[in-house]
C-alpha cells in the first residue's frame, strides 16, 4: 500500500500553488471542475502516483474528521530547508534529530494553517527497520 494523496481545503489557491510547487518543488498535474464547470481541485504531484488535493474554499465538500500534519519524506532535508528558507517559508522549528528514531525533522505550516512535518529516515531508524 502506498500513499495516493492528502486533500486540503485551501483559501487561496494561487498562494497554496505557490506554497506547494513555488516552494517544495512540487508540480501541478490537472485541475478537475465541478459538475457546473466552476474550479473544484487542484491536482498537484508530489511523485509517481503521489498527489495533493487542494480544494477550492467553499467548494461545498464536507468537513470528514480532524487533522494532525501531513509528514513529507526528503533524502536531503538539509538541502530541503535551505530552499524553503529562500522562499522565505517560516519554520516553526529548525531541524533536530530525534533522539528516539535518530531521523532528521523539521515543521512549517502551509498558508491555510495546516502543518507540514519534513522528515530524513536515519539508516537505523525504526521506519527503515520495519
Amino acid at each position: 500500500m502506498n500513499l495516493s494523496h492528502a486533500a486540503f481545503e485551501v483559501k487561496d489557491m494561487d498562494r497554496s500553488v505557490e506554497f506547494y510547487c513555488g516552494a517544495l518543488g512540487f508540480k501541478e498535474a490537472f485541475d478537475l471542475p465541478d459538475e457546473k464547470g466552476n474550479p473544484y481541485i487542484k491536482y498537484l504531484k508530489i511523485c509517481d502516483g503521489q498527489f495533493l488535493e487542494l480544494f477550492y474554499h467553499g467548494s461545498g465538500r464536507p468537513s470528514e474528521g480532524s487533522y494532525s500534519h501531513l509528514c513529507l519524506e526528503t533524502d536531503d532535508i538539509f538541502a530541503l530547508a535551505d530552499r524553503l528558507k529562500r522562499h522565505n517559508i517560516e519554520f516553526d522549528q529548525e531541524i533536530i534529530q530525534s533522539q528516539r528514531t535518530k531521523n532528521y525533522q523539521f515543521w512549517v505550516h502551509d498558508p491555510d494553517g495546516n502543518r507540514i512535518e519534513f522528515l530524513q529516515l536515519d539508516p537505523n531508524s525504526p521506519q527503515r527497520k520495519a
